[in-house]
């Protein structure tokens, strides 16, 4: 029997291994970007699903597969370091969450299902092999391209995503990717991970995360076939803003995870400029 203790560790360990902020956060985009092109409410609720499932599913995983270089650096603040939840408990819900993801994705479409579990096997594989290489951004650049191709094809008409949509979404990935992995820097190399920003150095590392940030808000101003609006330079200020300071905290404040929620929110920034220029980032084929 599971004691009331033992219950509130383990669902507060299976939320910590979530990564549940940046989870909710794609999800929520995903959600509010497939309402903008349209898709009604079952189509919004199964675009969550999919995207929610295949978040947890990816955070799951990743604290299950990195579990041995966390006891051995002492990542106390990693759920299976701390006790609360065991390697194979996540492995066992990073796997339903997956089963779940890949029903929901396929419901909405057989192209849109694959696309997006495509985006989510790329995810995957960025935590069993890919982040100790130096081809550690490309899962990103794949997965948040993806996710775009997915919330348009899975929205209603004969619609394909617009090829500056892709670009700025998978733009978007790399930089986040760049600028989650420098609070980290030291520790993973103490084990072995050797990724992209690895191999730069803190330093390269540093500048290239808002770089990439930049010119991902850059293409979804410039994208779109109409001027940019108003709005589009004020939410491009805002998102270049954001992602300056990313910048000045990673050199500033080395162990700060600052300028990952400082990419996340160019994120938010952009895809609140994507809904905006819906109607041209969905194209006809």
């Amino acid at each position: 029997m599971v004691s009331g203790t033992d219950a509130r560790d383990l669902a507060r360990g299976l939320v910590l291994a979530s990564h549940a902020a940046p989870a909710a956060v794609v999800t929520g985009l995903a959600a509010a970007l497939a309402a903008a092109l349209g898709s009604g409410g079952p189509v919004v609720a199964l675009v969550a699903l999919a995207v929610g499932t295949g978040q947890l599913s990816v955070g799951w995983s990743n604290d299950w597969i990195d579990a041995p270089r966390d006891v051995v650096v002492g990542r106390t603040d990693k759920p299976v370091v701390a006790g609360l939840v065991t390697a194979r408990t996540l492995r066992a819900a990073a796997l339903v969450a997956l089963a779940v993801c890949v029903v929901a994705s396929l419901a909405l479409g057989a192209v849109a299902g694959v696309a997006h579990v495509v985006a989510v096997a790329g995810a995957w594989a960025y935590n069993a092999l890919l982040k100790t290489t130096v081809w550690s951004w490309l899962p990103y650049a794949l997965s948040f391209g993806l996710l775009a191709v997915f919330v348009v094809l899975a929205a209603p008409g004969p619609r394909v995503p617009a090829g500056w949509a892709v670009a700025a979404a998978a733009l978007l990935g790399v930089g986040a990717h760049v600028a989650n992995t420098l609070p980290d820097l030291e520790d993973d190399a103490a084990t072995g991970v050797r990724g992209l920003p690895h191999r730069l150095g803190r330093r390269a590392s540093g500048v290239l995360a808002p770089g990439l940030l930049v010119v991902g808000a850059a293409v979804v101003v410039a994208g779109p076939v109409d001027a940019p609006s108003p709005a589009a330079w004020v939410g491009g200020a805002v998102a270049v803003g954001l992602a300056l300071a990313a910048g000045v905290v990673a050199v500033t404040r080395p162990r700060s995870r600052a300028p990952f929620g400082l990419s996340m929110g160019v994120a938010v920034v952009c895809v609140v400029l994507l809904a905006l220029a819906a109607p041209d980032m969905a194209v006809l084929p």
